[in-house]
């Protein structure tokens, strides 16, 4: 047996994975990976994004791999391979930074600005157009557990005869339809083995991409778009999305003078939906208080609001049980600091984006959980702000500066990256929560 070409390649390797599986994402290895991976991805209903890894070459023997890197800062290295050749520190930090820029380079190439899907407590399988000696595919399936897949699995059209040995420790399964004799490259069991290039990889994740948001406005994995929700004697205005399959729940809370339409947050949201978390958009004041210009700076106010509807959030069985974030905007950022520093706050994770930290300053020791503080490079106050808050924390924090972007992200790709960061931080901080 021969494939046509790759795509023929996919399409047969869709018959063999075609079994119920649930909650998968398919990931294929740049380049020659993605066309089959594609195809697979169709089939099954799945999304589809590309699994990224970089090889880390001994400095003096580029050939010789001591370990690979992957995207959320995953590093695997080859500890024996270090002792025998003895890379100093420096020498390995000085492979992984290069390494890294051009795997971000890669990456934010092949996506065209879309967010990194979320692995978190998902099946990755992990695609390539064949097997021969295996390290890229080790690696890949080691970059998709640390990035949180519950379940890994590998498959090729073809790899040669015991090639399972070579991987049955990194995979929960192996999927392989030819594995012949004689073997001594992939490309000789492919009429067609012209090389893919950058182009058809991102028109395959674009297409895909399309395929993805067609589906999800025909199946209507969104529940409840629009709910009102009690706080008190008051009511409030919301817009709650959840994806099929959703591993986690964002709460957006908007800045001054916004609400739950602000475009800005809507583009973050419909990111976040992408990578496979639920978000709710609503208004923290009702039209009557926004009239009185101090309450949208009351941080206490607004925290106790934030507070209260992460709370009503719990009872709603369609949420029930996923782990909740907040990202919050401008004075909106305080408002979720405050409420993440609550002892009862039901709050993982807490993104702020352009975010006003010390107007909840008194509070900032207070919160523990993972927070990611992202500002524009030329918004100067607001950073310096920033700076200071983040030695405030109590937990563990990062600070992201988006190079040229001012405090409203308004300027060319500034707000993808936003997106990219943002999903990047909460399917890495928010834990899966298996249902029976």
């Amino acid at each position: 047996m021969e494939f046509i070409d790759r795509r023929d390649a996919g399409r047969r390797l869709a018959d063999e994975l075609g079994k119920a599986r649930d909650h998968v994402v398919v990931l294929g290895l740049p380049r020659g990976g993605v066309p089959v991976a594609a195809e697979v991805a169709e089939a099954l209903g799945a999304p589809l994004d590309v699994i990224m890894v970089r090889k880390l070459g001994v400095p003096f023997q580029p050939e010789l791999g001591m370990g690979a890197i992957g995207e959320g800062g995953v590093c695997v290295l080859n500890d024996q391979v270090l002792r025998a050749v003895g890379v100093s520190d420096a020498e390995l930090a000085e492979v992984q930074t290069r390494e890294n820029a051009e795997l971000e380079r890669r990456a934010h190439l092949y996506r065209q600005g879309r967010p990194r899907i979320g692995l978190r407590g998902r099946t990755a399988i992990v695609i390539d157009d064949g097997l021969a000696t295996g390290s890229t595919a080790r690696a890949a399936c080691l970059v998709a557990r640390a990035q949180g897949a519950a379940r890994v699995v590998l498959a090729v059209p073809v790899a040669p005869v015991g090639w399972t040995a070579r991987v049955e420790d990194v995979a929960d399964e192996t999927v392989c339809l030819l594995t012949p004799y004689g073997f001594q490259a992939v490309g000789q069991w492919y009429r067609d083995f012209t090389q893919t290039t950058d182009q058809e990889v991102i028109d395959s994740l674009d297409e895909a991409a399309r395929r993805t948001v067609e589906t999800s406005h025909t199946s209507g994995p969104t529940v409840d778009p629009e709910v009102r929700i009690p706080i008190g004697p008051l009511m409030l205005s919301g817009s709650l999305t959840v994806p099929d399959g959703a591993t986690g729940i964002v709460v957006f809370a908007h800045g001054s003078g916004s609400g739950r339409h602000s475009p800005r947050n809507v583009f973050v949201a419909d990111a976040l939906n992408g990578a496979g978390l639920a978000t709710l958009l609503f208004d923290l004041l009702t039209p009557d208080e926004e009239g009185d210009r101090t309450n949208v700076f009351d941080i206490a106010l607004l925290a106790e609001r934030l507070n209260a509807v992460t709370h009503w959030l719990q009872e709603r069985p369609e949420v029930a049980g996923l782990p909740l974030g907040l990202f919050g905007a401008s004075t909106g950022a305080a408002a979720a600091l405050r409420a993440a520093a609550e002892h009862d706050s039901p709050v993982r994770a807490v993104v702020s984006r352009g975010g006003r930290p010390d107007l909840a300053a008194s509070s900032l020791p207070a919160v523990t959980v993972p927070t990611l503080l992202i500002v524009g490079g030329a918004d100067d106050i607001v950073l310096d702000l920033n700076r200071q808050a983040r030695a405030l924390l109590g937990g563990l924090s990062d600070l992201a500066v988006v190079p040229g972007a001012t405090h409203l992200f308004s300027e060319p790709g500034t707000l993808e990256q936003v997106a990219r960061l943002a999903a990047d931080w909460f399917t890495d901080h928010l834990a899966p929560v298996h249902h029976r």
